[in-house]
């Protein structure tokens, strides 16, 4: 009887690596080797490491592949390798404690995945494994087969929309661009947070769509911009470009055409400002990252003034799957006017945490309770915000809208970058606008008076409202502030940034006034406008409150009722956290 063909995958993208992949893939190396199955006769073993499967609340997920057989094991730490191999790769019974549970399969079996799909199958470093799922065959057919006119009709015809801001339709921009009579052109690659994954998971996608970007504009320059401390999306994408230099797919006469196009990185700094295309192309140029007045638009006067096409790395990981299936495979997925999928990042107050790529048009519902498996501790949904930090926050009583450009338009958010956050009945949705201003206003570059300023002025509305010292005319003044900066600022930072406000006021006006009128913050988070104090009748004297509370405000003899001193609370919420006979009041 031959020995078994085995197989291990093990995630060692971001979150993998952080879990301590690296250890575990070790250990599995380290059993194996001891076990002498490797040295029998027949037997074959290989070590895969892929990227980001989505699911990282689960991390270290290890795929056990023997005979074709593939188990998922999730949760992985090193102590439990030596287990594995011997019940399982040994002996031939998976480990049923530690496999992937049902959490697991809703998390997927829901999502569309097209450009995360090879993520956390295919070895990143690999160009064979890339090629084995007909990598660059679609940059082949595009240079060889088809006119760059041909190309942009495909991309319009798909419906792609820039997947990294407002939703232009990429093919029209990509026309634009190849119209200008200037030379040279040139096309940039946004590598920000949410297209780590894809970087860690698929970096040759990316290569593949700024190449055929690349021929279908005219450019023979390419531009990966990205953070230098997204070490793993570095180093991947530097090998990946080794590796399509040294097949010929990048260079000189790629193909055996008259096309040329190379690639150069380029690395930006720590600002959320550099998301905007212009503050990019100014960062790239070696200057401090402000947005430029538009128009002229980039693809007209782009980088150094010359034609510039600028899409992220979603955009362009799904090029190569829309011209070699063709634009017709693509526009059937989605809605009427937003094709295809998208990623997003699931976070907050949700189960299952992590990346998925989901149809546009799916609703909220089937997001938040399909594949995040509904709110953390049988808590109530109170609000989802969508579009990153200057989204909108979108209210339970709308759980059943689709999600897409045009919806979320209509209800004051965005798609933006692809950021979800999930907040619960415990969150206080003042806060939650405060905390987002803050971030904006943090990272406003400071060029534009509206942005610059109206920020600040928001921030400072919201922070005294949050500390019990708000006015209904405050109100007014957050609606004025936030009408001037919609219209009036220079780029989307600014325009944008009063999302936030906007929603959480339009559809939770009544948390507003309570702050205001009541002095009352209704979730109990709002440290200004919350009190503690022991119910006598409940409290068990049993001191846990006493020993957690770190300015000594609770006193008290064992076994009998404490008193908690309010001018020595600093309402940390120790206590309350800590009682578990609910003798703690917040109010």
């Amino acid at each position: 009887m031959t020995d078994p063909t085995i197989e291990i995958k093990v995630c060692l993208g971001t979150s993998g690596k952080a879990s301590g992949g690296e250890d575990v893939l070790r250990a599995f190396k380290k059993f194996i080797q001891e076990s002498g199955i490797e040295a029998r006769v027949g037997s074959r073993c290989s070590y895969k490491t892929v990227g980001c499967r989505g699911f990282c609340s689960k991390d270290v997920l290890v795929d056990v592949i023997v005979n074709d057989q593939k188990t998922t094991y999730q949760s992985v730490k090193p102590i439990m390798v030596e287990k594995i191999v011997t019940d399982h790769i040994l002996n031939g019974n998976p480990v049923p404690q530690w496999t992937a549970t049902e959490d697991y399969d809703s998390f997927h079996d829901k999502q569309y995945k097209i450009v995360l799909g090879p993520c956390g199958e295919i070895s990143p470093d690999s160009l064979d494994d890339y090629l084995k799922i007909n990598g660059y065959k679609a940059a082949r057919k595009a240079v060889t087969k088809m006119l760059p006119d041909d190309v942009i009709s495909v991309v319009i015809n798909s419906g792609l929309r820039g997947r990294g801001g407002s939703g232009f339709l990429t093919g029209k921009k990509w026309e634009l661009c190849r119209k200008q009579p200037e030379n040279p052109h040139y096309i940039i690659c946004n590598v920000g947070e949410v297209n780590r994954a894809l970087a860690e998971g698929n970096p040759h996608a990316i290569i593949e769509g700024l190449l055929i970007g690349g021929y279908a504009i005219g450019a023979e320059k390419g531009y990966l911009y990205i953070r230098e401390r997204y070490h793993i999306s570095v180093e991947r994408l530097r090998t990946a470009i080794i590796q399509a230099k040294e097949k010929g797919f990048l260079g000189t006469n790629i193909f055996g055409s008259d096309f040329s196009f190379d690639i150069e990185f380029s690395f930006g700094t720590e600002a959320f400002i550099c998301g905007e295309e212009t503050a990019l192309m100014e960062s790239i140029e070696g200057k401090r990252a402000m947005p430029r007045p538009r128009p002229p638009f980039p693809a007209i006067k782009g980088l150094w003034g010359k034609p510039t096409v600028i899409n992220n790395a979603e955009t362009f990981s799904n090029i190569p799957m829309i011209v070699g299936k063709g634009a017709e495979w693509f526009s059937s997925i989605g809605t009427e006017k937003s094709k295809g999928t998208k990623v997003f990042t699931l976070t907050g107050k949700v189960k299952n945490n992590g990346l998925v790529e989901i149809p546009m048009g799916m609703s909220l519902r089937d997001i938040v309770y399909g594949i995040g498996g509904g709110i953390e501790g049988g808590k109530e949904l109170k609000a989802v915000q969508v579009g990153g930090p200057s989204g909108g926050l979108i209210p339970m009583s709308m759980i059943n809208m689709g999600l897409d450009y045009e919806s979320l338009s209509k209800v004051g958010s965005i798609v933006g970058s692809g950021g979800m956050v999930v907040f619960d009945e415990e969150d206080c949705i003042v806060s939650v606008a405060r905390f987002f201003l803050e971030f904006l206003q943090r990272e406003s570059c400071g060029k534009c008076t509206p942005c610059r300023v109206g920020t600040k002025r928001m921030l400072e509305l919201l922070t005294k409202i949050t500390e019990g010292k708000g006015e209904e005319t405050d109100l007014a003044r957050l609606d004025r502030l936030s009408a001037i900066m919609s219209v009036s600022s220079l780029c989307g930072l600014g325009r944008t940034a009063p999302n936030p406000f906007i929603t959480s006021f339009n559809h939770f006006k009544s948390e507003y006034l309570a702050h205001i009128r009541d002095r009352k913050c209704p979730a109990g988070v709002c440290k200004a406008l919350i009190t503690f104090s022991i119910i006598e009748e409940l409290c068990k004297g049993c001191g846990l409150c006493k020993r957690k509370c770190p300015t000594k405000a609770i006193t008290g003899e064992v076994k009998k009722p404490h008193i908690l001193d309010a001018d020595s609370c600093i309402k940390c919420g120790a206590c309350y956290k800590a009682c578990k006979f609910k003798a703690i009041k917040k109010v």
